[in-house]
């Protein structure tokens, strides 16, 4: 008997890798934070030419989509051979601190960004947006959950958004960083969102290397809500865990996380490195880590 589940469990796990190995390898432009803006043409030249195939997009300097509408955003990803699946968008006016905020990868410049829209205050012009560029997945990247209060608006604005979503058959995600998983005022956010809105309007992008460095197993939250996580982002973190660093080379054991990805229920999962010092160094070196660790 324990001989037969170790063959039954030996040819799940290959048959799940054989899936994986398979699925697309996508990319959050977040990791190519100013170069997008720069040459968003040029950038996804170099994306697709690492091997990567399909892309979730984050802010620009420039708004909108690195400065473009979506329909021409979206073409320019065809033309490249890149598949555009998703979009991160903010869940609440962001504060812009005195001074400005540190560029990724440079430690001394110092950037004031533009307005940027939020669905606290601009949702439904959102969501028409990502409907308009035919993206199937759009995510909420942060939202305010420093007290009850908070926590309590946040619940507001992601259920309104999440059925605004569903009417335009688009499915709503929440991304997380570490705060989520800490307790606020006797609460854990993330549970919350977990538990008062309906999976029917709020699915969750898991970011691996922030859940892990929270103390949260991935694999015990597919457990407990099973295909409730179509979209991973995978990011190591640094032994030290102090910051993200290229796929393969820091702690995360993502070989055993894949293994329970139909459980999880991950239809696309997006390399992220925030604030890669060599950012297309870098993703070609996670790329090429991950495509042995799925297959």
């Amino acid at each position: 008997m324990l001989l037969g589940g170790l063959v039954a469990s030996k040819y799940a796990s290959a048959s799940f890798f054989e899936k994986n190995a398979m699925h697309p390898i996508g990319l959050q432009l977040f990791t190519l934070f100013g170069d997008m803006d720069k040459d968003p043409d040029g950038s996804l030249k170099k994306v697709a030419a690492i091997g990567y195939k399909e892309l979730e997009s984050a802010l620009s300097f420039k708004g909108g989509y690195y400065g473009m509408k979506p329909k021409e955003f979206a073409k320019l990803a065809k033309d490249n051979g890149l598949s555009w699946q998703s979009h991160h968008v903010l869940g609440a006016p962001f504060k812009m601190p005195p001074g400005g905020i540190k560029m990724p990868g440079d430690s001394t410049k110092k950037v004031t960004l533009p307005p940027m829209r939020s669905l606290k205050d601009n949702m439904q012009e959102i969501v028409d947006e990502a409907a308009e560029g035919g993206i199937e997945y759009l995510v909420c990247a942060a939202i305010n959950l420093g007290n009850k209060q908070e926590i309590e608006e946040a619940v507001v604005i992601l259920s309104k958004t999440g059925e605004a979503c569903k009417k335009a058959n688009i499915t709503f995600c929440y991304h997380n960083h570490t705060h989520e998983f800490e307790t606020v005022d006797g609460h854990v956010p993330y549970d919350v969102l977990l538990s008062q809105i309906s999976p029917d309007i709020l699915k969750m992008e898991l970011d691996l290397g922030w859940a892990t460095n929270a103390g949260v197993d991935p694999v015990d939250l597919f457990a407990k809500h099973p295909g409730r996580f179509p979209l991973w982002h995978v990011k190591d973190m640094t032994k030290d865990k102090k910051q993200p660093t290229e796929v393969g080379s820091g702690y995360i054991d993502f070989k055993r996380i894949f293994e329970h990805g139909e459980k999880s229920g991950m239809k696309h999962f997006f390399v992220e490195q925030d604030g890669a010092p060599r950012p297309f160094d870098n993703i070609a070196v996670s790329y090429k880590n991950l495509t042995k660790i799925i297959g």
